[in-house]
């Protein structure tokens, strides 16, 4: 007897077909906005992953030596193979760059709620635009592909920051570089942790300064519009002013406006929240992030991401501003089930052919190919039976047709096609069966008066 491995799913086939629903749905938004689908190796080079993130992600990945003795990684994540492929060719590419990816990805963590060790996501990503507009239209595509799937500004949120209003804003008291990496790092976590343990960590960067920092940090981080992030930022009592960097705060603002319009233009702000308690700790993480959350704050984020302008060239290419998001189908997958909103699927073929004897089945075996040839989907009993159980089989399988291939039928070279929902019945030429059957489909066969 044998089991999955801890933090793998099995997916037979009615849980598999609603994954497929959820990627097709994925597909099907990423496609309208106009993104181009790209694939990569599910095996990487270790390094790719230690260069991203540092050489401490090796413990969260399916990292060994393959037979070649290379260091090697199943991937955790997307976004350095984009980097990889985007960087290479970024030269012939067409700009911008507007790619979508679905696939599996593995980190070695311990199973949990929301979180396994094998999952899919939905990537998105917009290479060769600094400005704002990509940024806006990947926030789109991520409020999009959820309301896709049914759900609403009731049920989840966009939680909007900017990591480069935290730089301008720790560089007035003087924190810049590995040091300012460490505070969003800190601010990231603040949630999660107590006051006084972050005051704590916070003091080891600002010294005596660490109170007055974190009182802006929780007073930055309830401001929920514009004009409050303004006051805040470039008040006549505010750091940044004393300091002499308001001019590149009023220019952040600026982006901000502009991205905040494009956002309203395309009637989304009842799905968005200013939180600039949200930094997303990653260091490679440069301007504008968001993340979406369930409303109810029952569940992690549904899906995450922001601009990450530097990674292109950190992996050795030509510098190549990106922005993007990933969505995973674990934690989205409980939250459409506690909203019934998980489609349910009824895997059924069009057709079930009833066949008589041995030279009836030759015949319709022939009918049988050249109709899945032309896309119907048939099933038939594929040892000879009689046609009481054939006929119990084709109810089993839930088809919507059976085709009756009985010798007074063959005799007439015809078969008779019998709806099973309604009982009605039509004698068909075999010539005409796929002609007749496509139209029977869309229309039904009537029933005799």
């Amino acid at each position: 007897m044998f089991e999955s491995l801890p933090g793998f799913r099995d997916f037979y086939p009615d849980s598999c077909a609603g994954r497929n629903h959820l990627f097709r749905i994925w597909r099907q938004t990423a496609n309208s906005f106009g993104f181009s689908e790209y694939d990569a190796p599910v095996l990487e080079p270790l390094d790719l992953f230690k260069e991203k993130s540092g050489p401490e992600v090796v413990s969260q990945l399916f990292a060994f030596k393959d037979k070649g003795g290379r260091e090697v990684a199943l991937r955790p994540e997307m976004t350095p193979s984009l980097a990889r492929l985007a960087g290479a060719k970024a030269s012939s590419l067409r700009r911008p760059i507007k790619w979508f990816h679905i696939g599996e990805h593995y980190r070695y963590e311990k199973p949990q709620r929301g979180r396994l060790r094998a999952f899919y996501q939905f990537n998105a990503d917009i290479l060769g635009e600094p400005g704002p507009g990509a940024d806006a239209e990947l926030i789109a595509l991520c409020i999009k592909s959820l309301t896709a799937l049914g759900l609403t500004a009731e049920d989840f949120r966009i939680r909007l920051s900017d990591r480069d209003i935290w730089l301008h804003y720790m560089a007035a008291f003087g924190i810049e570089g590995d040091s300012a990496a460490q505070a969003l790092d800190i601010i990231d976590k603040r949630e999660r942790v107590d006051r006084g343990v972050t005051l704590e960590k916070l003091a080891q960067i600002f010294g005596d300064s660490a109170e007055d920092f974190f009182k802006d940090v929780e007073r930055l981080g309830k401001a929920k519009d514009l004009n409050r992030l303004k006051d805040i930022l470039l008040g006549p009592d505010s750091t940044c002013k004393s300091a002499g960097n308001s001019d590149q705060i009023s220019q952040r603002l600026n982006d901000w406006k502009m991205l905040l319009d494009q956002l309203d233009a395309m009637q989304l702000m009842p799905y968005l929240e200013i939180d600039l308690g949200i930094v997303r700790g990653l260091a490679y993480y440069t301007g504008f992030v968001f993340e979406a959350f369930e409303r109810g704050g029952d569940l992690r984020s549904l899906a995450g991401g922001g601009r990450y302008d530097g990674l292109v060239k950190k992996l050795g290419y030509d510098d190549l501003p990106a922005t993007g998001f990933a969505m995973g189908d674990v934690t989205l997958g409980d939250l459409l089930a506690r909203k019934n909103l998980l489609a349910t699927f009824i895997s059924a073929p069009d057709i079930f052919a009833i066949l008589g004897g041995a030279e009836e089945r030759k015949i319709a075996l022939a009918d049988i190919l050249a109709l899945r040839e032309n896309g119907f989907r048939v099933e038939y009993a594929l040892k000879e039976t009689g046609f009481g159980k054939q006929f119990k089989l084709a109810g089993q399988s839930r088809a919507k047709f059976a085709l009756i291939y009985g010798a007074e039928e063959l005799a007439a070279d015809s078969v008779k096609v019998r709806d099973m929902n309604s009982g009605a019945e039509k004698l068909i030429p075999r010539d005409r069966l796929n002609t007749e059957l496509l139209e029977i489909r869309e229309t039904g066969i009537p029933l005799e008066e």
